[in-house]
């Protein structure tokens, strides 16, 4: 049962996200944030709720990073998206509002001329989300039947269908600015072809997936998809001015990232230190889908890589194991020392003679100081390939709740 205080907070919430939507109706982004906040609030109030639920249905997982070792609800993310859907279902009619009521006519300087309704940008947002959608079901189908990693990078790609073959009808658009050092060699403009279209598919199986491996503690998941998505919003902010010609995709964008960022602070404060849910796969590829779709028809698939730079550099170190060229144990999240309560860098022992592609990779990292090798009996123990792990090693043991950026750091060995 909420508290009486609770229950008033979220009550005036949710009448002042109401407020804000009808009292804008012929304002998208205004009643986007609207929406926001009504997302927000609905995913914060109905989690508790379906807490039990899940319990019931054996949708759990156990805490292995307290003392305790709480069992919680898994899959939280399916709700949070749920919601998100839901919004965004709600909200279609915003953007095409003056349409409906004749304003786009009234607002021209010829007034007998009357545009035809833009069923292209009704297009996109319909196949935007068409792949949120499938991806949300793929996503919750893999936290149900746990599978395979192999099937994993077909999951995403499925999902792209919809919005790649909307930017094929669409625009079509495959030229892209080469950058200035390499412009000697390929010019100012390189039309990919093809191959453009490859590149924003992977991206899709890259954003969904790169988040999902950089889990392991209370919150990293929704943290760094908050971030993202944050860090997208506010890049977008910056193109909202009369004089620039991708205004409108850039609205396009916000209109997505509006509702996600409200959801995910609703699911957040359930799922940050100490967590009383998980979020699960699913909002894992339910939040790196979001991130491919505003990309993507938002014409800006190639700077989305400048605020995934963690989760990159987390995907290349990763990269040994995820490929089997080291061996990769199925859980790779640091491990928790009950003498302590704090949270180290987890191993994976290495059987010796390493093969030489082992052997090389294991040096390569060694000379990087990416790893620390210890050798015992007839086997070499090295810390697993992860950020996560990675940071412990470099700032020695923390307690879960310490963000290793904000809180005082031990000195690295």
């Amino acid at each position: 049962m909420l508290s009486l205080t609770a229950f008033l907070t979220v009550a005036s919430t949710i009448t002042v996200a109401l407020a804000i939507i009808f009292n804008t109706v012929h304002d998208p982004l205004t009643a986007s944030i609207g929406f926001g906040i009504l997302g927000g609030s609905t995913t914060w109030l109905i989690i508790p709720m379906l807490t039990e639920s899940f319990l019931n249905a054996k949708r759990t997982g156990r805490d292995a990073h307290k003392l305790t070792k709480p069992i919680l609800p898994e899959s939280m993310g399916v709700v949070a998206a749920t919601v998100y859907l839901i919004c965004l279902f709600l909200f279609i009619p915003f953007p095409f509002m003056d349409y409906f009521t004749g304003q786009h006519i009234l607002s021209r300087k010829e007034p007998f001329h009357t545009p035809t309704f833009p069923h292209n940008k009704l297009g996109e947002f319909l196949s935007a989300l068409l792949s949120l959608q499938s991806m949300i079901l793929l996503g919750f189908a893999d936290d149900v039947f746990d599978i395979r990693w192999r099937y994993k990078l077909l999951l995403p790609t499925i999902a792209s269908i919809p919005i790649l073959i909307n930017y094929y009808v669409g625009s079509g658009e495959t030229h892209i600015s080469v950058p200035i050092p390499f412009r000697f060699i390929f010019g100012q403009i390189l039309d990919l072809g093809p191959i453009y279209y490859v590149y924003m598919g992977m991206m899709a199986v890259f954003c969904t997936n790169s988040i999902n491996i950089l889990a392991g503690i209370n919150g990293v998941e929704i943290g760094q998809s908050l971030v993202i998505a944050t860090s997208i919003a506010a890049n977008d902010l910056l193109f909202l001015n009369a004089f620039d010609q991708t205004v409108e995709t850039h609205l396009f964008s916000l209109f997505f990232l509006i509702p996600f960022i409200g959801v995910t602070i609703g699911l957040m404060i359930h799922n940050w230190f100490p967590a009383r849910v998980f979020v699960g796969d699913t909002y894992c590829y339910f939040a790196g889908m979001t991130f491919a779709v505003v990309s993507v028809l938002g014409h800006f698939s190639k700077t989305l890589l400048l605020f995934f730079i963690p989760q990159i550099f987390n995907f290349v170190y990763s990269a040994p194991q995820l490929f089997k060229l080291v061996d990769c144990p199925r859980h790779r999240m640091p491990d928790f020392n009950p003498r302590t309560n704090k949270l180290e860098y987890s191993t994976v022992r290495l059987e010796q003679p390493l093969s030489p592609v082992s052997s090389i990779v294991i040096k390569l990292f060694a000379l990087l100081r990416l790893v620390e090798i210890k050798h015992e009996k007839e086997e070499i123990v090295v810390n697993n390939f992860t950020l996560l792990n990675l940071i412990l090693l470099k700032f020695g043991p923390m307690h879960e709740r310490t963000p290793p950026a904000l809180r005082r750091a031990v000195v690295p060995r």
